[in-house]
């Protein structure tokens, strides 16, 4: 950076050039931009702790997985579906997936947070190779979640997974 001397009224005045100065704190401003990470905040955690209860824990946890077992007949048409080898009552696809679901809500229980069955449970779809997939579909909505009556989604079990081979009777 060059320094002029500039004599007026028979003093030396000092001139200083900005342009250098200005490239110099762009180059500084690029600089700290580029090199700049972007971390994610710590301590914002998305937990739901479980309440404490006065009672004794219940000691009858269910088989993980929940294996649902869908039985069709010759033409494709869903006969029977089997939680954990129980039947479901009903006489038609939509009786069965009525009784399902209520049978998951009450595996439920209302229990959510870290270690419930709806966070941790699993669901074992063991469905009959000839079966129609309209009706595994709807084994699939029966145990995911349900609508409330204020409009709202209740989530039910949302790990599922499909046992190999699909040899259901």
């Amino acid at each position: 950076m060059k320094i002029r001397k500039n004599e007026v009224h028979g003093r030396e005045k000092i001139e200083l050039q900005m342009t250098p100065m200005i490239d110099i704190v762009f180059q500084l401003l690029v600089f700290f931009i580029m090199t700049f990470k972007i971390v994610a905040m710590e301590g914002d955690f998305n937990i739901k702790m479980p309440q404490a209860s006065a009672g004794q824990a219940t000691t009858e946890v269910p088989p993980i997985p929940l294996v649902v077992k869908l039985n069709a007949s010759d033409s494709g048409k869903l006969t029977s579906v089997l939680l954990n080898g129980r039947a479901m009552p009903g006489n038609s696809d939509l009786d069965f997936m009525r009784a399902l679901q209520k049978k998951i809500i009450d595996l439920i229980d209302g229990k959510s947070g870290p270690g419930s069955l709806q966070e941790e449970g699993e669901i074992e779809i063991d469905a009959a190779s000839h079966l129609k997939y309209h009706y595994v579909i709807q084994t699939i909505t029966a145990v995911t979640g349900k609508v409330g009556e204020d409009g709202k989604i209740i989530k039910l079990i949302e790990k599922i997974k499909f046992s190999p081979g699909g040899e259901a009777g």
